[in-house]
């Protein structure tokens, strides 16, 4: 008897290497932004967040700061082996695929949370944790939380198939970031940020994007009726 996974869902996880002074770095930067508000707040926020939750607008990656060069580079490096890799795409096709991107930072404190959501018009999404203090690893606080999409799962649920092994199970995938990581997934994939809820005055502070791609010589279809 074979048993073969369909319909799967690529995750990417990666870890830079020593981050500490960068996120170091990172978190001087984006609170300080935070702290001048409207400035750098994204200014049409249209995903369900409460108060708790500064949102910066969305050309982080174009900043001129050499800590967000940095970072932007190891998203980038990240994003675009993940696409090598799942395209079996070589060198020069890769060097072909040019970027287009949405970014931003998070700044979370006690009781933020960010609701259920998706990026449409992108291809590639992710989320790079700078800093998650004070909250309880063995609680839901903070985590960000990957949405199942077959959705129909829970049409019907006996002893049969509710324990079922990964990647077969039926729940969402619940992922509590740790300094350093970061996670690529498909921007259709719903998900969102549970409470976070750190002892004392604790913090979560993330960089998140959205990518889209055109290869280079190829043009994307054009409509028959326009002009």
């Amino acid at each position: 008897m074979d048993i073969n996974t369909a319909f799967s869902t690529p995750l990417a996880f990666a870890r830079m290497s020593a981050p500490e002074t960068l996120n170091a770095q990172l978190r001087e930067l984006f609170l300080a932004c935070e702290a001048e508000g409207p400035r750098f707040a994204n200014p049409e926020p249209y995903t369900h967040r409460n108060d708790a939750l500064f949102e910066s607008n969305f050309t982080l990656f174009d900043w001129p700061h050499e800590p967000i060069a940095r970072l932007r580079n190891f998203c980038w490096s990240t994003l675009y082996g993940v696409i090598g890799e799942l395209n079996q795409y070589d060198t020069n096709a890769l060097q072909n695929l040019h970027i287009a991107h949405e970014s931003w930072f998070h700044v979370t404190r006690k009781g933020g949370y960010f609701g259920v959501h998706n990026h449409p018009l992108h291809s590639w999404s992710g989320v790079y944790c700078v800093c998650q203090d004070g909250d309880d690893p063995e609680s839901d606080s903070g985590k960000l939380t990957l949405i199942n999409p077959h959705a129909m799962h829970t049409m019907f649920i006996d002893m049969a198939t509710h324990q079922m092994k990964a990647p077969f199970s039926m729940g969402n995938l619940p992922i509590r970031l740790e300094p350093g990581q970061l996670v690529i997934f498909p921007s259709w994939l719903l998900h969102e940020v549970t409470p976070f809820e750190p002892k004392g005055d604790g913090l979560r502070i993330t960089v998140a994007f959205n990518a889209r791609f055109r290869m280079h010589g190829i043009e994307p279809q054009k409509s028959p009726f326009a002009a």
